[in-house]
């Protein structure tokens, strides 16, 4: 194994040995050294965020002339570059760290400066504070940095949650008019049609898409220029809006500057929000997953009313047998974000004053929230929803053996005669039906009439 070589560098708090070849300086390093207790490292999404917010502190500080072009033209190369990818083993923070997230934001200051001073040539140098930091505080780098990768993984969400509504309602057309019985406590309903269901899916998932939705204006304010709490402190003059104006052009999203960074650096109310969002979405995935696992149960044995994808081997002791694997894995998922909002909510209640002191947990659990959430529904849509078929008779086959059939007999006859038809039919083993002619409580024709399934099927009566 190749022995670590180091170089030595000093900071405010003294000497330093940071590994040779690290691109990352002592601040960085001290933090490896103090906080690497977890595998969890900066989301990819929040590291590209505060990329950009660098990018866009130059420009801005560029056009205001605070700095040199040549060191602001440097800093954005770099910038840019770890936005393509590069240099994705130059920050190794752990998730858990200062709560600012100072570490995060000083070991992107320190990586763009060395490879900065390094795109220039070796002169002059950029410095991570003066020149990379210029004009900002991690206290405002880090919440605007969320926001902005909340919002842009949000939209992504958004759109694959708005496939997985529009899968749903294609089955619904697909199965449109199919008799089926409904169910409540697992017990034999009334009737219903299959797209009845679907439809019911297709709108707790439509629902979700609109609350999410109403969430975005709120992370598109960013408090970027608010410095340590909001007064914008070491910040000139133009700074914020002609930063959030560029990061506004380079996302094509219309970040604007916060109306109140003190709030926005104090409290993470907009990320709270969407995470009880993303909590409903999840509990909505549950439900569908198990309404799905539930229907499709069997084959033979179970209710074997949806037939889900066949998609690999469910058993490595019984041969042929194919387990709901699709619908389990989304159910798992969603009881893994349903967790991440205890801690967002807890998070979010820790900030005394002036600074919310848990940033990195927040962000962390948000955008890893955000990002499995999205695999979920596209695998759910795709290697599951988008392949589900009706059997042709099973479903229709369980209605007529339905007790439920003796549902509009209680307005003819009352609660208590008809409950007791049901009764007698149950312990005879014989349907409604059969138990009505039987009795001539009914004759054939009417018997016909009212216990027709379709006709005990219509839309919910709408107020005049």
């Amino acid at each position: 194994m190749k022995k670590t070589e180091f170089r030595e560098e000093h900071d405010s708090m003294g000497p330093v040995k940071v590994p040779v070849g690290a691109y990352y300086g002592p601040q960085t390093q001290r933090a490896v050294d103090n906080f690497s207790i977890s595998p969890y490292r900066i989301p990819l999404s929040m590291r590209n965020s505060l990329a950009l917010i660098k990018q866009a502190a130059a420009a801005g500080n560029r056009d205001l002339k605070l700095i040199e072009p040549s060191v602001c033209g440097a800093i954005m190369e770099a910038a840019g570059e770890v936005l393509s990818g590069g240099m994705n083993d130059q920050f190794p923070l752990d998730v858990f760290q200062t709560g600012s997230g100072t570490s995060w934001n000083m070991n992107m200051n320190e990586v763009l400066a060395r490879r900065g001073t390094e795109i220039l040539g070796g002169t002059p140098l950029v410095h991570p504070n003066d020149h990379v930091n210029r004009g900002q505080s991690s206290n405002d780098v880090i919440p605007s940095a969320m926001n902005i990768a909340a919002r842009i993984d949000a939209g992504t969400f958004i759109s694959e949650l708005r496939s997985l509504r529009d899968s749903l309602c294609r089955k619904a057309l697909q199965y449109h008019g199919r008799i089926k019985l409904g169910r409540t406590h697992l017990q034999d309903a009334v009737p219903m049609t299959v797209d009845q269901e679907f439809q019911a899916w297709a709108d707790q998932a439509g629902k979700c898409l609109r609350h999410a939705q109403l969430l975005l204006e709120d992370l598109e304010q960013l408090p970027l220029g608010g410095t340590a709490i909001g007064t914008g402190l070491n910040c000139s003059p133009g700074f914020s809006g002609r930063a959030v104006s560029f990061i506004a052009e380079k996302t094509g999203i219309p970040f604007l500057p916060s109306d109140n960074p003190f709030r926005q650096i104090s409290a993470r109310d907009e990320m709270v929000a969407l995470m009880g969002a993303l909590n409903e979405c999840a509990v909505v995935l549950m439900k569908i997953a198990q309404d799905m696992r539930l229907l499709s149960s069997g084959p033979r044995a179970g209710f074997g009313e949806l037939k889900l994808p066949a998609l690999q081997p469910g058993s490595s002791i019984m041969p042929g047998k194919v387990n709901p694997v699709i619908p389990e894995m989304v159910i798992q998922a969603a009881a893994f974000v349903m967790g991440k909002q205890v801690s967002v909510t807890i998070a979010g209640q820790n900030g005394p004053l002036q600074l919310n002191i848990m940033q990195p947990l927040i962000a962390h659990e948000v955008l890893s929230s955000l990002e499995i959430l999205k695999n979920a529904v596209v695998k759910f849509r795709t290697h599951c929803i988008d392949g589900i078929e009706v059997p042709a008779d099973v479903p229709e086959a369980a209605v007529e053996k339905s007790l439920a059939l003796v549902t509009p007999l209680a307005l003819r006859l009352g609660y208590d005669r008809a409950a007791g038809i049901a009764h007698r039919a149950y312990d005879e083993g014989k349907t409604v039906r059969e138990k009505v002619l039987e009795e001539g409580i009914l004759d054939p024709g009417e018997a016909g009439r009212v216990l027709d399934p379709r006709a005990m099927i219509r839309p919910m009566p709408k107020d005049s």
